[in-house]
């Protein structure tokens, strides 16, 4: 009760102050709106914890809850304003992503094929599976009743192309708090950045050829060019930055911490600046440094850990904040069905991945579990599917939104819950958060075959 206490009486002072500085400069109103953020989701993330759920999923209730599309404690302005520090937050979350990445790895056919089985099932069964049951309720879904075949098939594969995608932010964010660096969180890490990747080309892809089957006009192809040219620049744009850092960590050996915070925030200007994605610019930073520059990619590692935290309480925060609930009670239905069958699509993709002997039976059970989580990229995808859909874009967008809330929701229990069930929590949260063994899985702390 203590902390339910804290929480309600942070809602009286922000809803005091709310009122008070209504008037006041812009800046000022952000800067009190991330005050309160951060301190409303760290009460929510211990009293979730103590329900043995991700810190996270208290910090995205809670934003959702004071956000403008519910209390309005925090303004809509104010999100926006707040937009670029939420992305510097990502971009440090991305970086040390990235640096999880090892082409030694890569390098062994076990773990190169273990990867690849593994990704092309996340992403062509729950691909397959959303688009075909879009087409078969194309004369009831609300985006396409008055539209015509041709149209209905290219919002399928849109909404397929969104299905296939992951959240390596919101998977490392938990990975962090929970510690948990054993094979399989290392492996659905790795599957969900390549996933992220690889949706980025497939969306281009699925523009083309919807571009002939559509009515006149219906499909702008000048957005399937941004899609490549923002996969393209974004990896050239990381790999300039990882460059960089490596010249300047050679040169100064102090204050990495400080160099890091400096990039992200650049990074995310830039990268607002060119109109790329913050995610896939520190990926491609956090992978170069790790694998082309000798030394750094440990250093990088041991100063973003202190960063990881606070990056995650920021970038969760604002996010949750700008979500707009009411598209999700417009279309929740909808959203729901669809979050459904890519739940489903993962499971039997992941299952359809273990037949290879090279992956791990444990990952070809669980490993769907930690792959749920939908974040920037999808968002980034809808803003792209609105822009190339001139004519009902708007729609196509807002359903996507609404799933990317549920996927967001679910996402970090379901991957906490994976990685309890291959025991891949240190001893410390393990016994913090007293999980119990279920279904007789126990997977030693080096893996499972």
């Amino acid at each position: 009760m203590r902390w339910v206490a804290s929480l309600f009486a942070l809602g009286l002072m922000m809803a005091l102050f709310h009122r008070v500085t209504a008037g006041g400069a812009l800046e000022a109103r952000a800067t009190l709106a991330l005050g309160f953020l951060l301190l409303a989701a760290h009460v929510a993330g211990d009293i979730v914890r103590r329900a043995r759920l991700p810190r996270l999923t208290g910090y995205l209730l809670v934003a959702f809850a004071v956000g403008p599309a519910w209390l309005g404690l925090v303004r809509r302005d104010e999100v926006d304003a707040l937009r670029f520090v939420a992305d510097a937050g990502l971009a440090l979350i991305a970086l040390a992503a990235g640096a999880e990445l090892k082409l030694e790895t890569l390098r062994r056919r076990e773990g190169r094929v273990e990867l690849a089985r593994l990704t092309t099932g996340a992403i062509a069964v729950p691909f397959a599976a959303v688009t075909l049951v879009t087409l078969s309720v194309t004369p009831w879904l609300p985006l396409t009743v008055h539209q015509s075949l041709g149209d209905g098939v290219a919002v399928a594969l849109v909404l397929g192309t969104v299905a296939a995608a992951s959240s390596p932010a919101f998977t490392l964010a938990v990975m962090s708090e929970l510690d948990a660096r054993g094979p399989v969180a290392r492996t659905l890490l790795g599957v969900a950045i390549a996933q992220d990747v690889v949706v980025v080309g497939l969306f281009a892809l699925v523009l083309a050829v919807a571009k002939p089957l559509t009515s006149a006009g219906a499909v702008n192809l000048a957005a399937a060019g941004t899609a490549l040219a923002g996969l393209a620049g974004s990896v050239v744009v990381g790999a300039a930055l990882g460059v960089a850092l490596e010249r300047y960590l050679r040169l100064v050996r102090r204050e990495t911490v400080l160099l890091l915070v400096a990039a992200a925030f650049l990074a995310s200007e830039v990268a607002r600046f060119l109109g790329l994605d913050i995610l896939l610019i520190a990926l491609a930073t956090g992978f170069y440094l790790e694998n082309f520059a000798p030394g750094a990619g440990e250093r990088l590692r041991s100063a973003l850990k202190p960063c990881i935290g606070p990056a995650t309480v920021v970038f969760v925060a604002v996010t949750g904040a700008g979500v707009r609930l009411g598209v999700l009670a417009d279309l929740w239905g909808w959203a729901v069905l669809f979050a459904g069958l890519r739940v489903v699509g993962l499971r039997y993709g992941c299952l359809w991945a273990g037949r290879v002997a090279e992956v791990t039976p444990v990952l070809a059970r669980e490993g769907w579990w930690g792959l749920i989580s939908q974040g920037g990229t999808v968002l980034a995808l809808a803003g792209l599917a609105r822009r190339a859909f001139p004519e009902w874009g708007v729609s196509l967008e807002a359903l996507i939104v609404a799933m990317v809330g549920v996927h967001e929701i679910a996402g970090p229990i379901c991957l906490r819950r994976a990685l309890d069930r291959v025991r891949e929590l240190t001893e410390e949260a393990y016994h913090a958060e007293a999980p119990v063994a279920r279904g007789g899985v126990v997977a030693a702390r080096g893996g499972v075959r």
